[in-house]
């Protein structure tokens, strides 16, 4: 049975931050977005990367993938349950939807 990927809210990341769940938070944002904006803990893989980097990726956690609004990332998001990642989710409205709802600190471009 095929999996595909789920989405998440920027609350529901906000929680898993927050109550310290085991999992990797992707950002494929290229070096240059990240330097303007970023959550600490992130695991950075600029999305051209991925396909020759996904074995740093762990399988054995949820994975969410993030990029500045949501579109990147799902593209990424597809690209790992077509590569056995049964536990994706790509964060909706990316980045920009979590310095505007969850934490100001971070910055908006």
């Amino acid at each position: 049975m095929a999996h595909d990927y789920r989405e998440m809210d920027v609350a529901e990341l906000a929680r898993w931050l927050r109550e310290g769940k085991a999992f990797t938070l992707l950002d494929v944002r290229p070096p240059s977005e990240v330097a303007m904006a970023d959550v600490p803990g992130a695991m950075h893989i600029p999305m051209r990367e991925v396909q020759n980097r996904v074995q740093e990726i762990p399988k054995d956690r949820p994975v969410v993938v993030m990029c500045h609004v949501g579109e990147r990332s799902a593209r990424i998001s597809r690209f790992l349950v077509t590569d056995g990642f049964q536990d994706v989710f790509n964060l909706d409205g990316g980045i920009d939807a979590y310095a505007l709802s969850i934490d100001d600190s971070v910055g908006r471009y």
